[in-house]
């Protein structure tokens, strides 16, 4: 099907050629055309410009713009969305002060996480993920990163990785599979650490690996989760079986994870609350995006990346929304991009910018989603009729999405 644009009040991130991210003072640049059209076929962009510069142009079907924006689909790099269940009461018991301890014993915390998704059955799992998709592709989301982690032991993890292959097999959604080392130790093993790792290495990786189910290795390098040598074993054993790495990185402390990360060419190192300067200059050195979270910053009540230090120093940034049951139950990246400029001081363009190519960049998918260019996926965003693209994140309550495309399909 061929769909033609008309009347765009402002076509924003119009690239002529494909770049792969955006780093420094270019993430302050967002190309645009005023009074532009976009022409799709089938699911790819084939043509755009200025209204004037239109012609004899005929599709199928014909949307006007008149009044709105258009812009790419949100990039999502980094999400858990395949999970059971809630966990609201786990946030009543947080705002009230009760311990880890406590929570836990009430039937909160990432152990009790685990065991309701060993007793929830995977078409059950699935259909709660479904929802969730949904919904994120609804907002705007065109392209999506799914983690494991919290499924624990290597059947729950399996469980998990399926149901994100069959997300991947059912919608029309770029989804990049990606296996997260557990969050927490299994019960099994709480006095025997290594016995741990040793089956991560030896029986869950090479089983994962078996079923082609991910793409990326990713694991927590941080105080009280994973050591560096831990991490530099778990990575080795992830490359072994073809696995790209990441890495949850820097979040309570710099123990050293970016430049193992970057060691290991990591694709992104995510997190990042904690920065100091020989990060910036590993990750100066690196391919590795530097990946914010800033829904989980303002969920958690904890301290956000520190997103000018990280520009100003000339890198690139990315941002996504960590979408998990206990530190960021939200996988609206509209209300990501605003939390990014109100309180990492982003400005608007490095905003969008840190949520379109470059998140595409943190996920592998650069060059085809993204941007609006030639030859790249039908992955755009009509907003409703607002005055300007700033009104996006300014307008942080509101919902200002008309109409989704994905892969040149109009999201119902």
């Amino acid at each position: 099907m061929s769909i033609l644009i008309t009347n765009i009040k402002q076509l924003v991130q119009t690239r002529t050629h494909g770049i792969s991210k955006v780093s420094g003072e270019e993430m302050n640049e967002l190309p645009l055309i005023e009074n532009a059209y976009l022409l799709i076929e089938h699911d790819t962009i084939v043509e755009y410009g200025s209204m004037k510069n239109i012609g004899g142009i005929i599709a199928e079907k014909t949307i006007d713009a008149t009044g709105k924006i258009v812009l790419p689909a949100w990039c999502d790099s980094h999400t858990h969305l395949v999970y059971a269940g809630s966990r609201e009461q786990e946030f009543a018991d947080k705002i009230i002060g009760l311990s880890a301890e406590e929570i836990s014993s009430r039937g909160g915390g990432i152990l009790n996480a685990a065991e309701l998704i060993k007793n929830t059955t995977e078409d059950d799992l699935y259909d709660q993920a479904v929802v969730r998709l949904k919904n994120v592709m609804q907002l705007g989301t065109g392209a999506i990163e799914i983690k494991s982690g919290y499924g624990i032991t290597l059947e729950s993890e399996l469980k998990i990785l399926r149901v994100i292959k069959r997300l991947k097999q059912d919608f029309n959604i770029l989804v990049r599979p990606t296996f997260l080392v557990s969050l927490a130790i299994p019960e099994v093993y709480k006095d025997n650490k290594a016995g741990y790792i040793d089956e991560v290495v030896n029986t869950i990786i090479p089983e994962i690996a078996r079923e082609q189910l991910v793409k990326y290795i990713d694991l927590f390098c941080d105080e009280g989760y994973f050591t560096l040598e831990e991490t530099d074993r778990i990575l080795e054993a992830g490359v072994k079986h073809s696995m790209v790495p990441k890495l949850h990185v820097n979040k309570f402390s710099a123990v050293g994870g970016v430049a193992l990360g970057i060691k290991h060419n990591a694709r992104s190192l995510d997190h990042l609350e904690q920065i100091k300067p020989k990060d910036i200059k590993a990750l100066k050195d690196s391919r590795a995006m530097p990946v914010a979270l800033p829904a989980c910053s303002y969920f958690s009540n904890a301290p956000y990346t520190p997103a000018r230090t990280i520009i100003d120093s000339g890198l690139p940034l990315a941002i996504a929304s960590d979408y998990n049951p206990g530190t960021s139950p939200s996988g609206n990246m509209n209300f990501v991009v605003s939390t990014a400029c109100i309180k990492m001081k982003m400005t608007p363009e490095e905003s969008i910018n840190a949520a379109t190519i470059n998140g595409a960049y943190a996920m592998g998918a650069h060059k085809m989603f993204g941007s609006i260019t030639r030859g790249k996926k039908a992955n755009v965003i009509i907003t409703k009729e607002i005055p300007d693209y700033k009104y996006l994140p300014y307008a942080f309550g509101e919902n200002n999405i008309d109409t989704v495309i994905i892969n040149g399909i109009i999201v119902e």
